[in-house]
């Protein structure tokens, strides 16, 4: 069977943004975050912003999409609520603290105030009220809702106390599968749950990524659940209509029979268009030769770990 593993090592490097970008990103990041001090400075001096850069970026799991765009989420946090504003009084000062940005208007999102850039990224900024001394978690704002229980910092935590150098090439992957369908695919939140639930360690990524799906199927046909593991401990699944757990549950099947398929092919060539079907022509071709090694993968082994999250040093 053919061993694809340097082919999916060079789909990592080409999934990852540039340093270039993400120079751009760093520098934007920092202007909003200046805009946004000065903002609350100058028309809300009771409320001083600390931020915390949390999701993919964090991670290290964050993509150049097909189209080479890139998304970073940076929380504003605010350690009192003096006014006691609601969660959209608090978004609506923050949209427009960063107003004048760019030539794009700032979007006032359900849980974020986002601002995108023509240099090809976008920038989310989730609000949070977070007082250390009374609150065990941030309460996220939520548009024309109340606030809700959220801690990215404590699933930041967890991810890094559970995740391998593997694990995190398997969820850009997964992420790049998702973009390259869109229809209807799940977020890449629920991608890194599902591979932090089910992954398996293999000495090559292509065998591991196989048993991931097939993992990830096996559970999902006797649950359809992806419950987040830290606060607010929701269920990313909850509100999929049948339509689209049928679409991912389709799409899954498919990948998981070409996963199969393309282990199992000796010519390398062959073994690499199956995998493009599902993650893209950025993955790599092989060459048009077989390889007659025999069929044999290292054994898998469980990474699990006991996490425990017990600090408030927040470090923004």
């Amino acid at each position: 069977m053919a061993n694809l593993d340097s082919l999916f090592q060079e789909f990592n490097n080409e999934l990852t943004i540039t340093s270039s970008k993400k120079s751009k990103l760093m520098a934007s990041k920092n202007h909003l975050r200046e805009k946004i001090r000065c903002h609350f400075r100058k028309n809300h001096d009771g409320y001083t912003p600390q931020f915390f850069i949390q999701g993919s970026y964090k991670l290290k799991t964050l993509i150049r999409t097909k189209d080479d765009t890139c998304d970073l989420d940076d929380g504003v946090y605010f350690m009192s609520n003096p006014e006691n504003v609601t969660g959209t009084t608090l978004q609506k000062w923050v949209k427009e603290a960063v107003e004048g940005s760019t030539d794009a208007i700032p979007t006032h999102k359900k849980k974020c105030i986002r601002v995108d850039y023509k240099a090809g990224y976008n920038i989310d900024l989730p609000v949070m009220v977070f007082d250390e001394n009374t609150d065990k978690h941030p309460h996220l704002a939520v548009k024309n809702y109340d606030f809700q229980d959220d801690d990215p910092k404590e699933f930041v935590e967890y991810f890094q106390d559970n995740k391998t150098d593997q694990m995190v090439r398997i969820i850009k992957y997964l992420k790049a599968w998702c973009d390259h369908k869109r229809q209807d695919m799940p977020s890449g939140l629920a991608m890194t749950v599902l591979s932090l639930k089910y992954f398996q360690k293999n000495a090559r990524d292509d065998i591991a990524l196989k048993h991931l799906l097939i993992e990830i199927e096996r559970q999902l046909k006797k649950s359809f659940k992806c419950k987040m593991p830290t606060t607010p401990k929701d269920d990313l699944f909850e509100d999929y209509s049948d339509v689209k757990k049928n679409n991912f549950m389709d799409n899954l099947s498919t990948f998981i029979a070409d996963a199969k398929m393309a282990i199992d092919e000796p010519n390398q060539l062959k073994a690499s268009r199956l995998w493009r079907k599902h993650l893209g022509e950025r993955f790599p071709l092989g060459e048009d030769k077989s390889d007659n090694r025999p069929k044999g993968f290292v054994k898998t082994v469980s990474t699990s770990k006991p996490y425990y999250y017990g600090s408030k040093q927040w470090g923004f």
